[in-house]
Formats: C-alpha cells, sequence, structure tokens
C-alpha cells in the first residue's frame, strides 16, 4: 500500500477527476474522504466520521452569517437593482465610446458585491445590458466579455461569501478579509474599464458612443440608488468601526435588503416565497459543500498531506514569490473546471499550511486567492462565466465571447502582478 501522503495526493487528483466529469463538488469530496479515512484508519473510523462530520461542519455559529448574506443577496436580486445600477452608471458615462461596456464592468462590481455570485451577477446583469449594448451597435465580442469578466468582480468586492467562507476555513479575521478586499476590487474595475476604453479607441466601430445624459435624469437615478450605497456602507463600515460582528452586519444587511426591495416594489408574496426558496437552496447547497469538505478535509489531515507539502516546499529553496506564482497559475487552471467557491473548500485546506509556513500575510493570500480563482472563470476554453453569458444572449457564439476575453484577461494579469509585488494594496484596508 502506498505511504499515506501519496495516498492522499491520490485522493485530491481523484476528487478533481471526478468533479472534471460532472459529479457534483459535495458528493466527489464525500465519497474520496470517507473511502479514503476507510482505507487509512479503518471502517470504524470512516463510521465515526459520517456520524459526527456533517454536525460539527455546519453547527458553529460564526456559520450563521452564510445564510444571512445568501438572503440579503437574494432580496437584492429581487429588489430589481441590476437595471437601476446599469442605468445610473449609463447615465454618466454612456456617451463615451464604450461607455455602455464600462456600465456594465461598473454595475456587475456593486451588484456582484450584494449579491455574491459571479454566474448570477452575469445572468442578471446579462439581461440587462446585452440588448442595450447590441441596439446601439456594440460588437458582441466586446459587450459579451464585459458581462462575463465584470461577473468575476463582485464576488471578491465585500460582502463576500467567498471571503466568508475563505475566514472561516483559514481561522482569518472576516473584517480584516473584507476591506482588504475593497482596493482589490475597486481596481479590478478600473483596469476592466480601462481595457474597455483601450479597445473602443484603437477600433470606434465595436463599441459607438452613446446619448449624453442631462443632469437631471442622473439625480433622479442616483435617487433610486442612493439605498444601495446607504446599505453597503452601513453592512462594511459597521463591521470596521466595531458597531457590528460579522454576523450581526450579515443580519443588518438582510434586513436592509428586505426594506430595500420593499420599497423599490419589488415584493410580494409569490416573491416572497420565491425568496425563501433560494435561499433555502443555495444556502443548502453551500453546506452540503461544506459537509463534503470536512469529510475530505480529515482525510487530508490523516494522511498528513498538507503537512509534507509544507514541509516540501520549505525545504525546497524556492522563493515564496515564486511558490505564490505557482498556487496562482494552479488555480487559474482549476478554475477552468470548477465554481470558485468549490476551489477554495477544496484547495485551502491544502495549502493554507503552505501559506502559514511562508509567513504569508493571510488577508493577502486570501484576497489573492479568491481573486485568481474568479479570473479562472473567464479563462477559455470552459471558463463558466463565458457559457452563462452565451446563455443571456439569443444567437450569441462561444467563439464570439473567446474572442473578446483576451484583453480583461491581460488586465486580471497586471491586477495580480500589483497586488504580488504591492501587498500594501491589499494590507493597506485593514
Amino acid at each position: 500500500m502506498m505511504s499515506t501522503p501519496f495516498l492522499g495526493l491520490a485522493g485530491f487528483l481523484l476528487t478533481l477527476a471526478l468533479i472534471a466529469f460532472g459529479f457534483p463538488v459535495s458528493i466527489a469530496m464525500a465519497v474520496v474522504g470517507l473511502g479514503g479515512i476507510a482505507l487509512s484508519g479503518g471502517w470504524d473510523q470512516a463510521a465515526y466520521v459520517l456520524s459526527t462530520a456533517p454536525f460539527e461542519a455546519i453547527f458553529p455559529y460564526s456559520f450563521s452569517v452564510i445564510p444571512l448574506f445568501v438572503l440579503m443577496g437574494v432580496f437584492a436580486a429581487h429588489a430589481g437593482l441590476s437595471r437601476s445600477l446599469f442605468d445610473l452608471i449609463k447615465a454618466f458615462v454612456g456617451h463615451w465610446r464604450g461607455g455602455l461596456a464600462v456600465s456594465t464592468v461598473g454595475a456587475s462590481a456593486v451588484f456582484g458585491a450584494i449579491c455574491g455570485s459571479s454566474l448570477a451577477t452575469v445572468a442578471t446583469i446579462g439581461r440587462v445590458a446585452m440588448p442595450e449594448m447590441r441596439r446601439y451597435g456594440y460588437d458582441d465580442s466586446l459587450a459579451s466579455a464585459s458581462v462575463a469578466a465584470g461577473g468575476t468582480l463582485g464576488v471578491l468586492i465585500p460582502p463576500s461569501i467567498i471571503l466568508v467562507i475563505f475566514g472561516l476555513l483559514t481561522q482569518t479575521s472576516i473584517g480584516a478579509l473584507f476591506m482588504g478586499a475593497i482596493l482589490p476590487g475597486v481596481l479590478g474595475a478600473v483596469l476592466y474599464a480601462l481595457a474597455v476604453i483601450v479597445r473602443a479607441r484603437r477600433n470606434p466601430a465595436l463599441a459607438p458612443a452613446g446619448q449624453r445624459s442631462p443632469w437631471g435624469r442622473r439625480i433622479a437615478l442616483l435617487g433610486r440608488v442612493w439605498p444601495v450605497m446607504l446599505l453597503f456602507g452601513m453592512v462594511i463600515g459597521g463591521m470596521q468601526l466595531g458597531w457590528f460582528s460579522p454576523t450581526e452586519a450579515a443580519a443588518v444587511g438582510a434586513v436592509g435588503a428586505f426594506l430595500l426591495a420593499l420599497v423599490m416594489g419589488g415584493l410580494s408574496l409569490p416573491v416572497l416565497r420565491e425568496v425563501a426558496r433560494e435561499t433555502a437552496a443555495l444556502t443548502g447547497m453551500i453546506f452540503l459543500i461544506l459537509i463534503g469538505a470536512a469529510f475530505f478535509n480529515f482525510f487530508l489531515e490523516t494522511t498528513g498531506l498538507p503537512r509534507m507539502l509544507a514541509e516540501t516546499i520549505g525545504q525546497s529553496g524556492l522563493h515564496p514569490t515564486v511558490v505564490m506564482v505557482l498556487i496562482l497559475i494552479f488555480y487559474v487552471i482549476l478554475g477552468c473546471f470548477m465554481d470558485s467557491m468549490s476551489m477554495i473548500l477544496l484547495t485551502v485546506p491544502l495549502l493554507a499550511p503552505v501559506a502559514v509556513a511562508l509567513d504569508f500575510n493571510m488577508v493577502w493570500f486570501g484576497v489573492l486567492v479568491v481573486t485568481v480563482a474568479e479570473i479562472g472563470l473567464i479563462t477559455p476554453p470552459v471558463g463558466m462565466n463565458l457559457f452563462v453569458v452565451q446563455a443571456t444572449a439569443p444567437g450569441l457564439r462561444q467563439e464570439t465571447v473567446i474572442r473578446g476575453i483576451l484583453p480583461f484577461i491581460v488586465a486580471d494579469i497586471l491586477r495580480l502582478a500589483l497586488l504580488l509585488f504591492f501587498p500594501w494594496l491589499v494590507v493597506a484596508g485593514f
């Protein structure tokens, strides 16, 4: 029988293979984890873990932040915020060449921050932005790529469920992660906007200029959107000032999003039932993945693979920056096959000991990992956001989306380089 760390490595690779072949992430991790525990520790130990791990994986009080932030995002989605955000930014920059694509990036960043899901952001903003950009004669490659890329931003900008899960897995302050992610998220939006503007200036036919909106319309639209900014400020500012714990901030956000949807006329009894159904489904999915990850992580710990990996890298003489670059490349490749949450739950227990051994700042490490996990969602040939945006626009071909995504990937590489070599862009936030 192979030595125990190599059993852990074989289990990790088998889990990746099962996910690549379409197995649900939670089932793949649970089956491999329990099977590995049985092989390494016997069936009695596997039975004990099976009877205790599901409860222990989700009962801690700190995990209550997850359904509350999910509820906040679902209420926000039903409040009709995507159209309001897009119209507001369009009113200010829509007359630029590429202004509608810039509006798409900005609306995606803000909506995604509240929604918390990259795929949901792409689907929601795509249904609003794609018809508008087509109406003004935008090239489909630029229009669709701006939707796909913009969807990656909101998962980093707090409040972010992915950052919450990273913090819970690594015992890192969620408030510090949120504050550290603000500047990198804004930087990503700015670089995406610059990518659009550069393309539009080099080839004006890609993105014709729109009509300039009068100041009266701009102010009216501001009046519709300012409660969103107030809600965002209360949640993040309240944690930073010590008014709320992360769980209390999530509760404030959920209640605030409910009131926002109520005031904006987005609530009815059928909508409330749909909100409850979506919240339960999303929370259940996340908790099932957490339970599967609990089995898998117990298996990895018993094999000693994370410890061996940390010791091997520490003794290799590789510079920490080189190790970080290799980790980032690994996540880009993995992102072609998996969503960001599954990647974080599967890999962070393996790589966090490496980060600790190399004395990485865990907030900086977490922001980099979440950033690059999202980038994987737009890397061809199978980045998941590329397929979602295709589904939002009739007649859109996958090759068209891929053709337009390269400038945004270049912008992402530049952002990663800046965060890698200038850590203060993250740590200055807390």
